[in-house]
Protein backbone atom coordinates (compact mmCIF):
# COMPACT_ATOMS: atom_id res chain seq x y z
CA UNK A 1 0.00 0.00 0.00
CA UNK A 2 1.52 3.56 -0.93
CA UNK A 3 1.95 5.95 1.53
CA UNK A 4 0.25 9.47 0.64
CA UNK A 5 3.05 12.29 0.87
CA UNK A 6 2.17 15.45 2.82
CA UNK A 7 2.33 18.54 0.60
CA UNK A 8 3.90 21.61 1.99
CA UNK A 9 3.57 25.24 1.20
CA UNK A 10 3.77 29.05 1.95
CA UNK A 11 1.06 31.39 2.08
CA UNK A 12 2.01 35.28 2.08
CA UNK A 13 0.20 37.53 5.02
CA UNK A 14 -2.60 38.73 2.92
CA UNK A 15 -4.09 34.91 2.40
CA UNK A 16 -3.60 33.80 6.06
CA UNK A 17 -5.67 36.80 7.30
CA UNK A 18 -8.38 36.40 4.24
CA UNK A 19 -8.47 33.07 5.54
CA UNK A 20 -8.67 33.94 9.17
CA UNK A 21 -10.24 37.06 9.37
CA UNK A 22 -12.08 36.21 12.55
CA UNK A 23 -8.27 36.67 14.08
CA UNK A 24 -8.33 40.80 12.87
CA UNK A 25 -12.12 41.24 14.59
CA UNK A 26 -13.79 40.61 11.16
CA UNK A 27 -15.78 37.33 12.41
CA UNK A 28 -19.28 38.98 11.41
CA UNK A 29 -21.11 41.23 9.35
CA UNK A 30 -21.78 43.39 12.45
CA UNK A 31 -18.11 43.22 14.22
CA UNK A 32 -16.86 44.13 10.51
CA UNK A 33 -18.73 47.12 10.39
CA UNK A 34 -17.61 48.57 13.63
CA UNK A 35 -13.94 47.27 13.32
CA UNK A 36 -13.61 48.83 10.21
CA UNK A 37 -15.07 52.11 11.52
CA UNK A 38 -12.68 51.99 14.31
CA UNK A 39 -9.72 50.80 11.91
CA UNK A 40 -10.23 53.45 9.32
CA UNK A 41 -10.75 56.32 12.90
CA UNK A 42 -7.55 55.32 14.43
CA UNK A 43 -5.57 55.70 11.41
CA UNK A 44 -6.98 59.15 11.28
CA UNK A 45 -6.16 59.99 14.49
CA UNK A 46 -2.95 59.02 14.64
CA UNK A 47 -2.00 61.01 11.34
CA UNK A 48 -3.35 63.97 13.49
CA UNK A 49 -2.64 64.19 16.92
CA UNK A 50 0.08 62.25 16.73
CA UNK A 51 2.11 64.73 15.21
CA UNK A 52 0.60 67.88 16.63
CA UNK A 53 -2.38 68.69 14.40
CA UNK A 54 -5.70 69.49 16.50
CA UNK A 55 -7.89 66.56 14.61
CA UNK A 56 -11.03 67.39 12.08
CA UNK A 57 -12.64 63.72 11.65
CA UNK A 58 -15.45 63.37 9.03
CA UNK A 59 -17.22 59.75 9.14
CA UNK A 60 -19.79 58.61 6.97
CA UNK A 61 -21.78 55.46 6.81
CA UNK A 62 -23.71 54.90 3.63
CA UNK A 63 -25.88 52.08 2.83
CA UNK A 64 -26.20 50.91 -1.22
CA UNK A 65 -29.00 51.69 -2.65
CA UNK A 66 -29.86 48.39 -4.51
CA UNK A 67 -27.63 45.76 -2.19
CA UNK A 68 -29.07 46.57 1.29
CA UNK A 69 -26.05 44.70 2.60
CA UNK A 70 -23.91 46.55 1.12
CA UNK A 71 -21.98 49.84 3.22
CA UNK A 72 -20.00 52.54 2.01
CA UNK A 73 -17.68 53.58 4.97
CA UNK A 74 -15.52 57.20 4.34
CA UNK A 75 -13.04 58.77 6.68
CA UNK A 76 -11.35 61.88 6.04
CA UNK A 77 -9.00 63.57 8.05
CA UNK A 78 -6.61 66.96 8.06
CA UNK A 79 -3.15 64.93 8.84
CA UNK A 80 0.12 64.37 7.96
CA UNK A 81 -1.47 62.67 4.72
CA UNK A 82 0.74 59.97 2.67
CA UNK A 83 3.32 59.86 0.14
CA UNK A 84 2.04 58.82 -3.04
CA UNK A 85 4.98 56.89 -3.51
CA UNK A 86 3.85 54.98 -0.23
CA UNK A 87 -0.16 54.66 -0.90
CA UNK A 88 -0.50 51.63 -2.40
CA UNK A 89 1.83 49.58 -0.10
CA UNK A 90 0.19 51.44 2.63
CA UNK A 91 -3.30 49.85 1.92
CA UNK A 92 -2.78 47.04 -0.32
CA UNK A 93 0.35 45.09 1.41
CA UNK A 94 -0.77 43.39 4.75
CA UNK A 95 2.11 44.06 7.40
CA UNK A 96 3.34 46.81 5.71
CA UNK A 97 3.08 50.23 8.02
CA UNK A 98 4.89 53.00 9.81
CA UNK A 99 4.38 51.55 13.57
CA UNK A 100 7.14 49.19 13.29
CA UNK A 101 8.81 51.54 15.67
CA UNK A 102 9.00 51.50 19.36
CA UNK A 103 6.54 54.50 20.04
CA UNK A 104 3.05 54.36 21.39
CA UNK A 105 0.63 54.32 18.87
CA UNK A 106 -3.30 53.66 18.42
CA UNK A 107 -2.78 50.48 16.11
CA UNK A 108 0.57 48.23 16.54
CA UNK A 109 0.10 45.11 13.72
CA UNK A 110 0.00 46.48 10.54
CA UNK A 111 -3.24 45.22 9.79
CA UNK A 112 -5.72 48.28 10.15
CA UNK A 113 -6.80 49.57 6.63
CA UNK A 114 -5.45 46.89 4.78
CA UNK A 115 -8.06 44.25 6.82
CA UNK A 116 -10.44 46.78 6.15
CA UNK A 117 -9.78 46.24 2.52
CA UNK A 118 -9.12 42.84 2.26
CA UNK A 119 -12.65 41.99 3.59
CA UNK A 120 -14.16 44.59 1.54
CA UNK A 121 -12.49 42.39 -1.37
CA UNK A 122 -13.54 39.63 -0.31
CA UNK A 123 -17.25 40.44 0.42
CA UNK A 124 -18.19 43.45 -2.18
CA UNK A 125 -15.47 42.99 -4.32
CA UNK A 126 -14.82 46.76 -4.97
CA UNK A 127 -11.50 48.55 -4.62
CA UNK A 128 -10.76 50.92 -1.76
CA UNK A 129 -10.67 54.63 -2.92
CA UNK A 130 -7.97 56.92 -1.80
CA UNK A 131 -7.09 60.78 -1.68
CA UNK A 132 -4.52 61.76 -0.08
CA UNK A 133 -2.17 65.53 0.00
CA UNK A 134 0.56 65.38 2.08
CA UNK A 135 1.93 68.26 4.28
CA UNK A 136 3.96 70.77 1.79
CA UNK A 137 2.48 68.84 -1.44
CA UNK A 138 0.92 71.18 -3.91
CA UNK A 139 -0.65 68.39 -5.56
CA UNK A 140 -3.58 65.95 -4.58
CA UNK A 141 -3.24 62.06 -5.33
CA UNK A 142 -6.05 59.83 -5.51
CA UNK A 143 -6.15 55.80 -6.05
CA UNK A 144 -7.92 52.83 -6.34
CA UNK A 145 -6.46 49.52 -5.25
CA UNK A 146 -6.71 46.28 -4.57
CA UNK A 147 -4.81 43.67 -3.04
CA UNK A 148 -3.11 40.24 -4.61
CA UNK A 149 -3.88 38.10 -2.14
CA UNK A 150 -1.54 35.20 -3.03
CA UNK A 151 1.48 37.73 -3.80
CA UNK A 152 0.65 40.10 -0.73
CA UNK A 153 1.13 43.06 -3.05
CA UNK A 154 -1.49 46.06 -4.05
CA UNK A 155 -2.87 46.02 -7.35
CA UNK A 156 -3.31 49.56 -8.38
CA UNK A 157 -6.73 50.04 -10.75
CA UNK A 158 -6.50 53.69 -11.02
CA UNK A 159 -4.29 56.27 -10.28
CA UNK A 160 -4.16 60.60 -10.69
CA UNK A 161 -3.09 63.84 -9.24
CA UNK A 162 -4.57 67.13 -9.88
CA UNK A 163 -3.02 70.59 -8.81
CA UNK A 164 -4.22 71.59 -5.04
CA UNK A 165 -6.03 75.00 -4.75
CA UNK A 166 -6.84 74.74 -1.19
CA UNK A 167 -4.82 74.48 1.89
CA UNK A 168 -6.08 70.96 2.81
CA UNK A 169 -4.13 68.00 3.66
CA UNK A 170 -4.91 64.60 4.94
CA UNK A 171 -6.21 61.98 3.65
CA UNK A 172 -9.35 60.51 2.55
CA UNK A 173 -10.32 56.74 2.68
CA UNK A 174 -13.80 55.09 1.30
CA UNK A 175 -14.20 51.40 1.09
CA UNK A 176 -17.67 49.39 0.79
CA UNK A 177 -18.05 46.06 2.19
CA UNK A 178 -20.66 43.61 4.03
CA UNK A 179 -22.28 45.39 6.95
CA UNK A 180 -24.94 44.52 9.50
CA UNK A 181 -25.68 48.17 10.54
CA UNK A 182 -29.04 47.45 12.75
CA UNK A 183 -26.76 45.07 14.91
CA UNK A 184 -23.79 47.23 14.81
CA UNK A 185 -25.39 50.35 15.52
CA UNK A 186 -25.28 51.23 18.85
CA UNK A 187 -21.30 50.26 19.36
CA UNK A 188 -20.32 52.35 16.49
CA UNK A 189 -22.49 55.16 17.92
CA UNK A 190 -21.00 54.34 21.56
CA UNK A 191 -17.14 54.14 20.21
CA UNK A 192 -17.41 57.48 18.68
CA UNK A 193 -19.01 58.74 21.35
CA UNK A 194 -16.34 57.05 23.55
CA UNK A 195 -13.49 58.49 21.27
CA UNK A 196 -14.66 62.29 21.43
CA UNK A 197 -14.20 61.82 25.89
CA UNK A 198 -10.58 61.13 25.36
CA UNK A 199 -10.17 63.47 22.35
CA UNK A 200 -11.89 66.74 23.82
CA UNK A 201 -9.18 68.89 21.21
CA UNK A 202 -10.70 67.04 18.25
CA UNK A 203 -14.07 67.99 16.27
CA UNK A 204 -15.62 64.73 15.31
CA UNK A 205 -18.62 64.39 12.70
CA UNK A 206 -20.64 61.01 12.33
CA UNK A 207 -23.25 60.61 9.55
CA UNK A 208 -25.15 57.21 10.09
CA UNK A 209 -26.93 55.36 7.33
CA UNK A 210 -30.15 56.74 8.75
CA UNK A 211 -29.52 60.38 8.37
CA UNK A 212 -28.58 60.85 11.98
CA UNK A 213 -25.27 63.61 12.57
CA UNK A 214 -23.62 62.97 15.55
CA UNK A 215 -21.36 66.65 16.12
CA UNK A 216 -18.48 66.48 18.81
CA UNK A 217 -17.20 69.94 18.80
CA UNK A 218 -13.84 70.70 20.49
CA UNK A 219 -13.48 72.44 23.52
CA UNK A 220 -10.27 72.74 23.99
CA UNK A 221 -6.82 73.01 21.82
CA UNK A 222 -4.48 71.71 24.35
CA UNK A 223 -3.60 68.09 23.32
CA UNK A 224 -1.25 65.39 24.75
CA UNK A 225 2.58 65.87 23.85
CA UNK A 226 3.15 63.20 20.49
CA UNK A 227 5.03 60.42 21.68
CA UNK A 228 8.76 60.07 20.52
CA UNK A 229 10.27 57.21 18.15
CA UNK A 230 12.93 55.68 21.29
CA UNK A 231 15.59 52.29 21.83
CA UNK A 232 14.84 48.93 23.42
CA UNK A 233 15.60 49.02 27.23
CA UNK A 234 17.75 45.95 27.75
CA UNK A 235 14.89 44.85 29.75
CA UNK A 236 12.81 44.89 27.15
CA UNK A 237 14.54 42.59 24.49
CA UNK A 238 13.76 38.56 24.07
CA UNK A 239 16.24 36.54 22.56
CA UNK A 240 15.28 36.69 18.88
CA UNK A 241 15.59 40.56 19.24
CA UNK A 242 19.28 40.88 20.60
CA UNK A 243 19.89 38.55 17.80
CA UNK A 244 18.52 40.45 14.80
CA UNK A 245 20.06 43.25 16.42
CA UNK A 246 23.47 41.98 16.42
CA UNK A 247 23.29 40.94 12.92
CA UNK A 248 21.82 44.53 11.99
CA UNK A 249 23.87 47.33 14.09
CA UNK A 250 26.48 49.45 12.40
CA UNK A 251 28.60 49.15 16.31
CA UNK A 252 31.99 48.00 15.23
CA UNK A 253 32.34 46.97 19.51
CA UNK A 254 30.25 45.26 21.43
CA UNK A 255 30.70 48.69 23.92
CA UNK A 256 29.49 50.92 21.52
CA UNK A 257 26.00 48.62 20.27
CA UNK A 258 25.37 48.55 23.71
CA UNK A 259 25.52 52.28 24.17
CA UNK A 260 23.81 53.08 20.45
CA UNK A 261 21.15 50.50 20.44
CA UNK A 262 19.65 50.53 24.03
CA UNK A 263 18.14 53.11 26.04
CA UNK A 264 19.19 53.67 29.15
CA UNK A 265 22.78 52.60 28.88
CA UNK A 266 26.05 55.16 28.76
CA UNK A 267 29.48 54.91 28.59
CA UNK A 268 30.19 53.80 32.31
CA UNK A 269 27.46 52.07 32.71
CA UNK A 270 28.40 49.87 29.48
CA UNK A 271 32.04 49.19 30.98
CA UNK A 272 30.93 48.19 34.45
CA UNK A 273 27.98 46.01 33.06
CA UNK A 274 30.60 43.75 30.36
CA UNK A 275 33.05 43.79 33.41
CA UNK A 276 31.00 42.22 35.35
CA UNK A 277 30.16 39.24 33.47
CA UNK A 278 33.58 39.28 31.52
CA UNK A 279 32.58 40.40 28.08
CA UNK A 280 35.17 41.59 25.28
CA UNK A 281 34.11 45.06 25.06
CA UNK A 282 36.04 45.66 22.16
CA UNK A 283 34.39 42.72 20.03
CA UNK A 284 32.19 42.75 17.03
CA UNK A 285 28.81 42.31 18.27
CA UNK A 286 28.10 40.72 14.52
CA UNK A 287 30.70 37.56 15.14
CA UNK A 288 29.14 36.80 18.65
CA UNK A 289 28.50 33.17 18.80
CA UNK A 290 25.14 31.54 19.38
CA UNK A 291 26.64 30.55 23.31
CA UNK A 292 27.61 34.21 23.77
CA UNK A 293 24.32 35.46 22.35
CA UNK A 294 22.40 33.98 25.27
CA UNK A 295 25.05 34.85 27.87
CA UNK A 296 24.82 38.31 26.63
CA UNK A 297 20.85 38.18 26.62
CA UNK A 298 21.04 36.73 30.13
CA UNK A 299 23.45 39.14 31.57
CA UNK A 300 21.33 41.94 29.86
CA UNK A 301 17.76 40.27 31.81
CA UNK A 302 19.85 40.17 35.43
CA UNK A 303 21.52 43.20 35.40
CA UNK A 304 19.37 45.71 37.21
CA UNK A 305 21.76 48.85 37.56
CA UNK A 306 20.69 50.04 34.49
CA UNK A 307 18.22 53.35 34.20
CA UNK A 308 14.50 52.93 34.29
CA UNK A 309 13.24 52.82 30.93
CA UNK A 310 12.04 55.87 29.59
CA UNK A 311 8.15 56.75 28.84
CA UNK A 312 8.64 60.14 26.47
CA UNK A 313 7.85 57.38 23.89
CA UNK A 314 4.38 57.68 25.58
CA UNK A 315 1.56 59.92 24.95
CA UNK A 316 -0.85 59.69 28.02
CA UNK A 317 -3.86 61.71 27.73
CA UNK A 318 -3.61 63.41 30.98
CA UNK A 319 -5.52 64.62 33.57
CA UNK A 320 -6.86 67.58 32.80
CA UNK A 321 -7.95 66.96 29.64
CA UNK A 322 -9.72 63.63 30.99
CA UNK A 323 -11.58 65.75 33.60
CA UNK A 324 -12.61 68.05 30.55
CA UNK A 325 -13.65 65.36 28.14
CA UNK A 326 -15.64 63.78 30.87
CA UNK A 327 -17.28 66.94 31.67
CA UNK A 328 -18.27 67.86 28.46
CA UNK A 329 -19.83 64.40 26.91
CA UNK A 330 -21.46 63.20 30.15
CA UNK A 331 -22.28 66.62 31.96
CA UNK A 332 -21.94 65.06 35.73
CA UNK A 333 -22.12 67.26 38.71
CA UNK A 334 -18.63 66.07 40.15
CA UNK A 335 -15.36 64.81 37.81
CA UNK A 336 -11.37 64.28 39.09
CA UNK A 337 -8.55 62.53 37.07
CA UNK A 338 -4.96 61.20 37.77
CA UNK A 339 -2.09 60.04 35.77
CA UNK A 340 0.05 57.72 36.75
CA UNK A 341 3.51 57.85 37.39
CA UNK A 342 5.12 55.17 34.89
CA UNK A 343 5.71 51.44 35.97
CA UNK A 344 7.54 48.69 34.25
CA UNK A 345 6.05 45.44 33.03
CA UNK A 346 8.31 43.36 31.08
CA UNK A 347 11.17 46.06 30.35
CA UNK A 348 8.70 47.89 28.86
CA UNK A 349 7.04 51.44 30.10
CA UNK A 350 3.11 51.08 31.04
CA UNK A 351 0.86 54.49 32.35
CA UNK A 352 -1.93 54.16 33.86
CA UNK A 353 -5.11 57.11 33.79
CA UNK A 354 -7.89 57.00 35.77
CA UNK A 355 -11.30 59.61 35.92
CA UNK A 356 -14.08 59.58 38.10
CA UNK A 357 -17.36 61.07 37.22
CA UNK A 358 -20.86 61.49 39.15
CA UNK A 359 -23.92 62.82 39.37
CA UNK A 360 -25.49 65.07 36.79
CA UNK A 361 -26.78 63.65 33.30
CA UNK A 362 -24.96 60.50 34.45
CA UNK A 363 -28.01 57.90 35.07
CA UNK A 364 -27.98 55.87 37.72
CA UNK A 365 -26.95 51.77 37.91
CA UNK A 366 -26.34 49.03 39.55
CA UNK A 367 -22.36 48.61 38.77
CA UNK A 368 -20.26 51.25 37.74
CA UNK A 369 -20.05 52.42 34.06
CA UNK A 370 -16.86 51.66 32.76
CA UNK A 371 -15.12 53.46 30.23
CA UNK A 372 -12.23 51.21 28.88
CA UNK A 373 -9.17 52.48 26.80
CA UNK A 374 -5.60 51.26 25.76
CA UNK A 375 -3.51 53.62 23.56
CA UNK A 376 -6.25 55.96 23.45
CA UNK A 377 -8.38 53.38 21.80
CA UNK A 378 -11.79 52.36 23.34
CA UNK A 379 -12.74 49.30 24.20
CA UNK A 380 -16.15 47.87 24.02
CA UNK A 381 -16.12 44.42 23.77
CA UNK A 382 -15.15 41.35 26.03
CA UNK A 383 -15.87 44.10 29.58
CA UNK A 384 -16.10 41.68 32.17
CA UNK A 385 -13.30 39.58 31.29
CA UNK A 386 -10.98 43.02 31.45
CA UNK A 387 -8.43 43.78 34.62
CA UNK A 388 -10.54 47.06 34.91
CA UNK A 389 -13.45 45.55 35.50
CA UNK A 390 -12.31 43.21 38.06
CA UNK A 391 -10.90 46.57 40.26
CA UNK A 392 -13.89 48.40 40.24
CA UNK A 393 -16.34 45.13 40.79
CA UNK A 394 -14.42 43.35 42.99
CA UNK A 395 -11.67 45.46 44.48
CA UNK A 396 -13.08 48.49 45.54
CA UNK A 397 -15.86 48.52 48.03
CA UNK A 398 -17.37 51.38 47.59
CA UNK A 399 -19.60 52.03 50.32
CA UNK A 400 -16.46 53.09 52.11
CA UNK A 401 -16.05 56.36 49.44
CA UNK A 402 -19.73 56.55 50.24
CA UNK A 403 -21.52 55.56 46.93
CA UNK A 404 -24.55 53.59 47.21
CA UNK A 405 -25.95 51.68 44.13
CA UNK A 406 -27.88 52.49 42.25
CA UNK A 407 -25.28 55.19 41.57
CA UNK A 408 -25.07 57.63 38.87
CA UNK A 409 -21.21 56.52 38.71
CA UNK A 410 -18.83 56.64 35.83
CA UNK A 411 -15.36 55.36 35.58
CA UNK A 412 -12.41 56.13 32.60
CA UNK A 413 -9.23 53.55 32.79
CA UNK A 414 -6.24 54.21 30.47
CA UNK A 415 -3.51 52.07 30.27
CA UNK A 416 -1.01 53.42 27.29
CA UNK A 417 2.33 51.47 26.35
CA UNK A 418 3.80 50.14 23.59
CA UNK A 419 3.29 46.48 25.12
CA UNK A 420 0.02 45.96 26.83
CA UNK A 421 -1.07 42.33 27.72
CA UNK A 422 -4.01 41.94 26.04
CA UNK A 423 -6.23 38.56 25.95
CA UNK A 424 -6.50 38.09 22.52
CA UNK A 425 -5.52 39.85 18.77
CA UNK A 426 -8.80 41.34 18.89
CA UNK A 427 -7.06 43.68 21.61
CA UNK A 428 -10.15 44.24 23.49
CA UNK A 429 -9.66 43.12 27.09
CA UNK A 430 -6.18 43.38 29.14
CA UNK A 431 -4.81 40.88 31.25
CA UNK A 432 -5.31 40.78 34.79
CA UNK A 433 -1.30 41.37 35.08
CA UNK A 434 -0.61 42.39 38.69
CA UNK A 435 1.24 45.41 38.09
CA UNK A 436 -1.36 46.75 36.21
CA UNK A 437 -3.82 45.75 38.60
CA UNK A 438 -1.93 47.41 41.14
CA UNK A 439 -1.80 50.65 39.14
CA UNK A 440 -5.42 51.05 38.11
CA UNK A 441 -6.44 49.82 41.55
CA UNK A 442 -4.64 52.66 42.93
CA UNK A 443 -5.86 55.06 40.08
CA UNK A 444 -9.29 54.17 41.01
CA UNK A 445 -9.40 54.39 44.86
CA UNK A 446 -7.03 57.64 44.67
CA UNK A 447 -9.91 59.43 42.39
CA UNK A 448 -12.89 57.81 44.84
CA UNK A 449 -11.12 59.24 47.83
CA UNK A 450 -11.60 62.96 46.02
CA UNK A 451 -15.31 61.64 45.70
CA UNK A 452 -15.41 60.94 49.09
CA UNK A 453 -14.80 64.25 50.16
CA UNK A 454 -16.90 66.02 47.98
CA UNK A 455 -19.78 63.58 48.67
CA UNK A 456 -19.65 64.13 52.82
CA UNK A 457 -19.15 68.13 52.15
CA UNK A 458 -22.42 67.89 50.15
CA UNK A 459 -24.11 66.28 52.42
CA UNK A 460 -23.05 68.79 55.07
CA UNK A 461 -24.14 71.23 53.10
CA UNK A 462 -27.62 69.89 52.78
CA UNK A 463 -28.00 69.48 56.38
CA UNK A 464 -26.98 72.51 57.25
CA UNK A 465 -29.28 74.46 54.38
CA UNK A 466 -32.10 72.13 55.64
CA UNK A 467 -31.30 73.47 59.40
CA UNK A 468 -31.28 77.05 57.83
CA UNK A 469 -35.13 76.05 56.03
CA UNK A 470 -36.43 74.96 59.45
CA UNK A 471 -34.70 78.07 61.37
CA UNK A 472 -35.85 80.45 58.43
CA UNK A 473 -39.90 79.21 58.42
CA UNK A 474 -39.83 80.05 62.58
CA UNK A 475 -38.89 83.87 61.67
CA UNK A 476 -42.29 85.46 60.59
CA UNK A 477 -43.81 84.06 63.98
CA UNK A 478 -40.69 85.16 65.96
CA UNK A 479 -40.46 89.21 64.64
CA UNK A 480 -44.19 89.20 65.16
CA UNK A 481 -44.15 88.55 68.30
CA UNK A 482 -40.89 90.82 68.66
CA UNK A 483 -42.67 93.65 66.68
CA UNK A 484 -45.61 93.65 69.23
CA UNK A 485 -42.92 93.58 72.20
CA UNK A 486 -41.55 96.78 70.49
CA UNK A 487 -44.43 98.68 69.12
CA UNK A 488 -45.07 100.11 72.83
CA UNK A 489 -43.68 104.24 73.09
CA UNK A 490 -40.15 104.03 72.93
CA UNK A 491 -37.91 106.39 70.75
CA UNK A 492 -34.94 103.22 70.88
CA UNK A 493 -37.53 101.15 68.64
CA UNK A 494 -39.15 103.82 66.44
CA UNK A 495 -39.98 102.88 63.10
CA UNK A 496 -38.95 99.08 63.83
CA UNK A 497 -41.43 96.84 61.49
CA UNK A 498 -42.34 92.94 61.38
CA UNK A 499 -40.84 93.07 58.13
CA UNK A 500 -37.58 94.96 59.05
CA UNK A 501 -37.41 91.93 62.27
CA UNK A 502 -37.80 89.71 59.67
CA UNK A 503 -35.13 90.61 57.37
CA UNK A 504 -32.68 91.09 60.23
CA UNK A 505 -33.50 87.51 61.47
CA UNK A 506 -32.86 86.01 57.97
CA UNK A 507 -29.40 88.01 57.17
CA UNK A 508 -28.50 86.48 61.15
CA UNK A 509 -29.35 82.87 60.03
CA UNK A 510 -27.68 83.56 56.85
CA UNK A 511 -24.62 84.37 58.25
CA UNK A 512 -25.14 81.69 60.28
CA UNK A 513 -25.42 78.65 57.99
CA UNK A 514 -23.85 79.99 54.75
CA UNK A 515 -25.64 79.37 51.69
CA UNK A 516 -28.80 78.80 51.44
CA UNK A 517 -30.38 76.44 48.36
CA UNK A 518 -31.15 78.14 44.87
CA UNK A 519 -34.84 79.96 44.99
CA UNK A 520 -34.56 81.18 48.60
CA UNK A 521 -33.33 84.55 49.22
CA UNK A 522 -35.75 85.41 51.44
CA UNK A 523 -38.30 84.67 54.09
CA UNK A 524 -41.03 84.78 52.16
CA UNK A 525 -39.34 82.28 49.45
CA UNK A 526 -39.33 79.49 52.77
CA UNK A 527 -42.97 80.35 53.07
CA UNK A 528 -44.02 80.20 49.76
CA UNK A 529 -42.05 76.75 48.86
CA UNK A 530 -43.45 75.36 51.74
CA UNK A 531 -47.27 76.67 50.67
Amino acid sequence: MAMSVEKFKAISPAEFFYRNKEIAGFSNPARALYQSVRELVENALDATDAHGILPDIEIRIDRDKVKTYVYRISVKDNGIGIPPQYVPEAFGKVLFSSKYVLRQTRGMFGLGAKMVVLYGQMTVGEPVEVITSPIGSRRIYAFKIMIDIKENKPVILHRASWPKNSDWHGTFVKVAIEGDWGRAKSRIIEYIRRTAIVTPYANITFRTPDGDVYIYRRVTKNMPPPPRETKPHPHGVDLEMLRMMLRSTNAKTLLDFLVMEFQGVGKVTAERFLSRYGFDPGKDPRTLSQAEIEALYKALREYNEFRAPRSDHLSPIGAELIKIGLQAILQPEFVEAVTRKPVVYEGHPIIVEVGIAFGGAIQPSETPILFRYANKIPLLYDEKTDVAWKVITENIDWSYYGVQFPAPLAILVHICGTKIPYKGVGKESVADVPVIESEIENGVRHVARALKTYLIKKRKEEELQKKAITLVKYIPEIARSLAVFVSKPNPATNGVTQELLESKLFELVKMKIGELPKGISSVRDVVLSVE
